[in-house]
């Protein structure tokens, strides 16, 4: 039996403004997110484009890297993105 997941993921809205998340329910919270059923700050800049998102066994783990990827600057999020969806347009 396969154990429960947890996702750190990246937002964009196309205009530049990135969001990073953790979610137990990446499909879920992409719903939310897209549908803005959730105030705050992706709701109200629109992000609802998936750009990056990795899987974790372990919920301090996701956290962990949540937190990691806020502290760093926007050059290393972006190349982070890249490094897993090459065909995001160079801006920013």
């Amino acid at each position: 039996m396969k154990g429960r997941s947890f996702f750190v993921y990246i937002l964009g809205n196309g205009k530049g403004t990135l969001y990073v998340g953790v979610s137990n329910n990446l499909e879920r919270r992409m719903h939310e997110h897209k549908k803005r059923l959730i105030q705050g700050f992706a709701s109200k800049y629109a992000l609802d484009q998936l750009l990056f998102f990795e899987e974790f066994p372990y919920i301090n783990e996701a956290i962990e890297m949540e937190k990691r990827i806020k502290g760093w600057v926007r050059k290393k999020k972006l190349a982070l993105i890249r490094t897993r969806n090459p065909q995001i347009r160079r801006s920013g």
